[in-house]
């Protein structure tokens, strides 16, 4: 039975509910990582003993699954795109929002299917964008590339945001702060391709990345859409 299945006990002197637990650690994992949360620490917020969460949530994993399905219901478009590429696109947009905002939740992506209400709306809402277009078996590879890009590209931002404030160091401060080693490495003519990248590429920001990286991503799938 999974949590969203299991009732909820009975409200006991200290009100309680999931809905609550839920706020309450995702607002310790907003200010700390999911490192942050534990029953323990919730339990607390809440003014309650700990045993008591146990009547609503079995395990931390279960937590988990509650917080991102509740960051999910922020993912969720409010209309339905009539374009298959736009649904796609605003999916992809949203989750980058939700985890700017919740940067813990780039941990969680890319596991299980999420089971939730709202994860299951959301998953509804992409494939319905794109059914009726071809077989059902594309569509899921096509929703699936889609989804394995957005969320490597996301957790790759916040692994850099992650990394400034650690540091303390920019992006810029960081590449400054390395510029004599890489010039000494390039120098030594090992590394061509490496050095034409460095010299003549253009730096972009994570914004226009993202949107570059899926506009490709999205017109492969419109070619094998298009495909007969």
């Amino acid at each position: 039975m999974t949590v969203w299945d299991r009732p909820e006990p009975a409200n006991r002197p200290v009100p309680l509910d999931r809905e609550r637990i839920v706020a309450a650690a995702i607002a310790l994992a907003d200010e700390g990582g999911l490192e942050a949360v534990s029953l323990r620490k919730v339990a607390a917020r809440l003014n309650a003993g700990p045993m008591r969460l146990y009547g609503y949530i079995s395990t931390k994993e279960e937590l988990f699954d509650l917080m991102v399905d509740e960051v999910y219901a922020e993912i969720l478009p409010e209309a339905q795109p009539g374009d298959w590429r736009e649904a796609l696109r605003v999916l992809a947009h949203r989750t980058r929002q939700a985890a700017l905002r919740h940067e813990w939740l780039a941990d969680l992506l890319g596991r299980r299917p999420a089971l939730g209400p709202n994860g299951l709306a959301v998953t509804e809402a992409t494939l319905a964008a794109l059914d009726g277009l071809t077989d059902i078996d594309t569509v899921m590879r096509a929703v699936e590339i889609v989804s394995a890009y957005f969320t490597g590209a996301i957790r790759r931002e916040i692994t850099n945001l992650r990394a400034e404030r650690a540091t303390g160091l920019s992006k810029r401060d960081w590449q400054r702060a390395h510029v004599p080693h890489v010039t000494r490495m390039l120098a030594t003519g090992r590394f061509p391709a490496l050095a034409k990248a460095v010299y003549d590429g253009t730096d972009v920001d994570a914004e226009e990345s993202f949107e570059t990286g899926l506009d490709w991503v999205l017109d492969a799938v419109a070619a094998k859409l298009a495909q007969p």
